[in-house]
């Protein structure tokens, strides 16, 4: 799916919300509500009376990692962007060049057996292509130290050309977000559940909105390259299962916060719509043909034009609703990425 509209370079939110102004929070962004064609403009604030009672959020609990790490292949600099660890310790990594900003562009990827050089001794070589769809990311190899510590002492959330400045690790981080103990994480935020507060879950639970966490661990989504998303790391626990089937049987809504909460719970239903705990690789890919079996609604930044995740978002809420919400939200000039405004898609 790629829809027919232009979003003009100022709808890109180039810092966080609550640095655009005094007294703001996380919260502090805009939300589109599509209930089908009809559009309706509010607060992310809102959301607790936009929502009722029995309706059950499911949310990633993945903690962002400082993915992006700077290093050399021979006597070029490069940025290398740690997406995904695999079962067998490798890492899928993409290279990309400083745009001497702040931030990177695409490079060529390969060829194998290119090494790059990182900080503190490590030394990264690339293995074979993650897909045979294209040579942007790797699986590489890194001798010489451990991933998780190399990002911990050496390096810096990965960040985009629209942005504005580099933020520290902290502004990455959702509230749902939990350290994960053998160090995996996202690559980038999980970024739809960035505008929930502390205080904002509070009154969501006291209003008798309910939480299902799920973990579902993001790969490198770079803006330049649209494909489909490849296999991540996701667990769905028992508790959580049950959470879900819970409201599917009786009259509360399941709503994903998140393209990768819908991919990580879809991922965990059986044909039958039964949510049963899982744990292990999301190959899933959501398409209006594949349908949802389990997710009703979804709240959800606003994605590019050609992005892979639109055709999610036509699985849960249709054509004419995704078409519609994105028309009215360049209109009412509504921010875009990962520091964005939201789109909450109900039944």
């Amino acid at each position: 799916m790629t829809l027919a509209l232009h979003v003009p370079q100022e709808l890109s939110a180039r810092v966080p919300a609550e640095q655009r102004g005094p007294g703001l929070d996380r919260d502090g962004v805009r939300l589109l509500v599509s209930r089908g064609t009809d559009v309706s403009h509010h607060g992310f604030r809102e959301l607790p009376r936009l929502l009722r009672a029995g309706d059950l959020l499911v949310v990633n609990t993945s903690a962002t990692l400082a993915a992006a790490v700077d290093g050399r292949v021979g006597d070029a600099r490069v940025v290398v962007h740690f997406s995904t660890r695999g079962d067998d310790g490798r890492w899928a990594v993409e290279l990309r060049d400083p745009d001497g900003r702040g931030t990177t562009r695409a490079r060529a990827g390969g060829p194998k057996g290119t090494e790059a050089r990182l900080p503190g001794g490590a030394r990264l070589v690339l293995e074979e292509p993650l897909s045979a769809r294209g040579e942007r990311l790797w699986w590489a190899r890194v001798s010489g130290a451990e991933v998780p510590a190399v990002l911990r002492e050496h390096g810096r959330p990965i960040r985009y050309s629209y942005t504005e400045r580099d933020q520290p690790l902290s502004a990455y981080q959702t509230v749902f977000a939990l350290p994960s103990a053998d160090g995996a994480g996202s690559a980038e935020m999980p970024s739809a559940a960035r505008p929930f507060t502390a205080r904002l879950v509070a009154e969501l639970v006291s209003r008798g909105v309910q939480f299902a966490p799920v973990t579902l661990h993001t790969g490198v989504a770079s803006a330049e390259s649209h494909e489909p998303p490849y296999p991540e790391r996701f667990s769905v626990p028992e508790a959580s299962a049950r959470l879900i089937n819970a409201a599917r049987a009786g009259d509360g809504r399941v709503l994903a916060v998140g393209t990768t909460a819908v991919r990580a719970v879809e991922s965990a239903a059986g044909a039958d719509g039964v949510v049963r705990a899982r744990a292990g690789w999301a190959d899933l890919v959501v398409t209006p043909e594949r349908g949802v079996r389990v997710v009703d609604g979804l709240l959800t930044g606003l994605h590019e034009p050609e992005a892979s995740h639109l055709l999610m978002l036509e699985a849960v809420a249709g054509r004419a609703a995704i078409d519609r919400g994105y028309e009215a939200a360049v209109l009412g000039r509504y921010l875009w990425h990962e520091f964005g405004d939201v789109h909450l898609l109900l039944p």
